[in-house]
């Protein structure tokens, strides 16, 4: 009977030692008090659709669809104009889900608006996360065949880049974070895409699109933002 008794003993003692770690474990990655509604911004000539597998991932890990706004906007204007319909977007996803801030997710082009409104329209005390997949941060030589006026701001060394990238590249209380792929063949030079004061990281082989559905690019992006 006692040896039964401290057998039975020992394995509650190591079951509520092992408790925390997993508690810890499972609310990195889920939905949880402390979590923030995310604004999904697409690139050039995309659609809010282009999110459609990261947003299920997030609703799969307990995101309300409440918090997930996959914005489409017209990618042909100016990355200042649509950062100013932006702004709009945060405020009415702020006013929807009573949060006081945003994590804001993009990819491609459109770092480079949501990058606007943090540095120049207030948006960086609105923003917890913000999060760069595959960004023109520093220019790429494929806007050199196109003329939209936002494909003209990508251009490595344009008016706009020089710019929004002058002073602190990675402003305000926001925390800042980028994915970049030796394999993308959009955004050249690579190392474009990476910001000074930014967590910065290399993902394996992936196309421009590909960072969009990778489930070990959304695993790292959810813990950032949910960190």
């Amino acid at each position: 009977m006692k040896k039964t008794l401290l057998v039975a003993a020992v394995a509650g003692l190591l079951l509520s030692l092992q408790a925390p770690s997993s508690a810890g474990a499972a609310s990195a990655s889920a939905f949880g008090p402390s979590s923030h509604p995310v604004m999904f911004v697409h690139g050039y000539s995309g659609s809010g659709s282009n999110w459609n597998t990261m947003a299920d991932r997030f609703r799969n890990d307990g995101w309300p669809s409440s918090h997930l706004k996959q914005w489409s906007y017209d990618s042909s204007q100016s990355n200042a104009v649509t950062a100013q319909q932006l702004a709009t977007q945060i405020d009415q996803l702020l006013a929807a889900t009573g949060a006081s801030q945003v994590d804001v997710v993009t990819h491609s082009m459109g770092g480079l608006s949501s990058r606007y409104y943090a540095k120049n329209l207030g948006g960086a005390s609105r923003i917890d996360t913000w999060v760069s997949l595959g960004g023109p941060n520093h220019g790429t030589d494929w806007a050199n065949a196109c003329a939209d006026t936002s494909c003209r701001e990508m251009r490595v060394g344009s008016d706009f880049l020089t710019a929004l990238n002058s002073g602190d590249e990675t402003p305000g209380s926001p925390r800042y974070a980028t994915w970049w792929s030796p394999c993308d063949t959009i955004i050249n030079p690579d190392s474009s895409v990476s910001l000074s004061g930014a967590a910065n990281t290399r993902t394996a082989c992936l196309g421009h699109n590909g960072l969009l559905a990778d489930a070990t690019v959304y695993a790292q992006v959810r813990d950032t933002i949910n960190g």
